[in-house]
């Protein structure tokens, strides 16, 4: 008798982008507010380890998020050099205009799931906010920048429980009615687990066709690392990482940081997906990280470091050609 062929898993994307959210979702909850200079600083090291999407700032209103009221001396100061796209998020047409005239090369808007978590982040009713995603993407169009929606809040609610996936579905259909360049759903609190994960986006690629997917995941209840193997599993390209695993939303309570990018690069590196990203690069962030918000952060590759017993993805395409999906 032959010995059983060994099971194989779920096929998996050859690359994965890693968009970079730490300067933006990372820095938003801090008490510790970083200084210009400082968060031009780590833009610079995340850039040099070779991330090529970054979530630069948010242009909204002051008085709510004081730690992104630098928007504009951020987005000057950015490095140009090195083939980045910098991505600012809005959340009203205004701030959709400052970030075309600021600069950004991506413009990400949200839409929360449920009303009671929409009126605390963003003072609008859902449909106030389809509303007002729609005039935001006809601002990005006109100046001919790459579109984002994110579904956020998109798996629970902190005021409402378990969102119902048709919700979330019906939200993202009249979302790509606008014409999003992608469209992401994010477990803003944390409480996915990878089922749901799969379930859902399986359900949102059946209505956005051929919009590329891309994930956002918090690792609150520490399901954040196994709900982006599931999102890779079922279509994702793009998953959003903040280096250090800082982060948190304002207005949802007890939202802790999201999946750190260099524990993130670890995984898909022993799975043999691509991301570009020296992952041992970001990991030498974490001593700065905690010098400057004076605090541990949650990432652990930065204590721990990189294993040599896992095989590592080599970061560079062969022949200098960008992989596919395998």
């Amino acid at each position: 008798m032959s010995p059983a062929a060994p099971a194989r898993g779920p096929v998996l994307p050859g690359r994965v982008t890693l968009v970079e959210v730490g300067p933006r979702d990372g820095l938003q909850n801090e008490a510790r507010r970083l200084a210009t200079d400082d968060k031009l600083a780590l833009i610079r090291r995340l850039a040099a380890a070779g991330i090529t999407r970054i979530e630069a700032t948010s242009f909204v209103h002051p008085g709510r998020v004081p730690q992104m009221a630098d928007a504009e001396a951020v987005m000057a100061g950015v490095p140009r050099d090195r083939g980045v796209a910098y991505a600012g998020l809005v959340l009203n047409p205004r701030g959709a205009e400052r970030a075309v005239a600021a600069g950004c090369d991506e413009i990400g808007s949200v839409v929360v799931a449920t009303e009671s978590f929409s009126l605390r982040n963003q003072g609008r009713s859902v449909a106030d906010t389809l509303a007002d995603w729609a005039r935001i993407a006809a601002i990005a169009r006109g100046a001919g920048r790459r579109l984002t929606v994110t579904i956020a809040a998109a798996f629970g609610c902190p005021f409402e429980g378990l969102v119902d996936p048709a919700r979330v579905v019906a939200l993202a259909e009249a979302a790509l009615a606008a014409g999003p360049d992608e469209i992401a759903l994010a477990d803003t609190i944390g409480v996915a687990v990878p089922t749901q994960v799969v379930d859902l986006f399986h359900r949102l690629r059946a209505v956005a066709g051929a919009v590329p997917l891309r994930a956002h995941f918090h690792n609150t209840r520490n399901t954040g690392y196994a709900n982006a193997y599931a999102a890779l599993t079922a279509g994702v390209s793009a998953l959003d990482a903040s280096a250090g695993g800082i982060g948190g939303c304002p207005f949802a309570p007890a939202a802790t940081g999201n999946v750190a990018t260099e524990d993130l690069i670890y995984l898909l590196d022993g799975l043999g997906v691509r991301t570009g990203v020296d992952g041992p690069a970001v990991a030498a962030l974490a001593p700065w990280l905690e010098d400057a918000l004076g605090h541990p952060v949650p990432g652990q590759l930065g204590r721990a470091g990189f294993s040599t017993v896992v095989p590592r993805a080599d970061p560079r395409p062969p022949d200098g050609l960008e992989p596919g999906p395998s």
